[in-house]
C-alpha cells in the first residue's frame, strides 16, 4: 500500500516537473537570446568553480612541483575562461554557439558513418534522417555565426526542455494509470 502511495506522489511530482519543463521550454524558445545568455552565465560559473577546484587540488595533491604547476595552469585557464564568459556573456554565448555548431557537424559525420555500418538493419533510415537533420542544423548555425548566437543555444535548450517535459509527463501519466489500476479491486 505504501508503495502505491509513494509511487502516486512521485507520479504527481514528476507531472509538476514536466509542466514546469514545458513552460520553461516555451519561454526559452520565446526568449532565445535571454536563455542563451543564461546558459553562458551558468557555464561561466562552472568554469570559474572548476578553476578554484583545480587550484585547491594543486595544493592538496602532493604530487610535487610539476603536479602543482600543472594544476595551477589549469586553474588559471579555467578561471580566466570563466571570468571572461561572466564579464562578457554575449561573447561567451557567441563562442558557445561556435562550439555547438562544431559539435553538431562532428556528430552528423559520426552518424553518417554509423548509418553506413548499419544500413541493412531495420529502421536504419532513422539514423540517416538524424544525420541529415544534424548536419543541416550544424551548417545553419555555422554559416550564420556569430548572428546565430542570438537564437541557436536558447532555442535548442527550449526544444530540449519541451521534449524532456513531454517525456516526464508521459511517464508520470503511465505511473498514475498503473497506480490507479493497481488500486482497483479485482472483479
Amino acid at each position: 500500500m505504501t508503495d502505491s502511495i509513494s509511487t502516486a506522489r512521485t507520479g504527481k511530482g514528476d507531472m509538476v516537473w514536466g509542466i514546469l519543463m514545458l513552460i520553461c521550454g516555451f519561454l526559452a524558445i520565446t526568449l532565445p537570446l535571454a536563455s542563451g545568455i543564461g546558459v553562458a552565465i551558468v557555464i561561466g560559473w562552472l568554469l570559474l568553480i572548476s578553476g578554484v577546484l583545480h587550484l585547491l587540488f594543486g595544493f592538496r595533491s602532493g604530487s610535487g612541483i610539476g603536479g602543482f604547476l600543472w594544476q595551477l595552469l589549469l586553474a588559471i585557464v579555467y578561471g580566466a575562461a570563466g571570468l571572461m564568459v561572466l564579464l562578457y556573456p554575449l561573447a561567451g554565448l557567441a563562442w558557445l554557439t561556435l562550439v555547438l555548431a562544431t559539435f553538431l557537424l562532428i556528430e552528423a559525420a559520426l552518424e553518417f558513418v554509423l548509418y553506413f555500418n548499419i544500413r541493412r538493419r531495420v529502421n536504419a533510415g532513422w539514423v540517416l534522417f538524424d544525420a541529415i537533420i544534424t548536419l543541416l542544423l550544424g551548417i545553419l548555425i555555422w554559416a550564420r555565426w556569430p548572428f546565430s548566437s542570438v537564437w541557436a543555444v536558447g532555442t535548442l535548450i527550449g526544444v530540449s526542455l519541451i521534449f524532456s517535459g513531454i517525456s516526464r509527463l508521459m511517464l508520470s501519466s503511465a505511473v498514475s494509470r498503473a497506480t490507479t489500476a493497481a488500486g482497483r479491486p479485482a472483479v
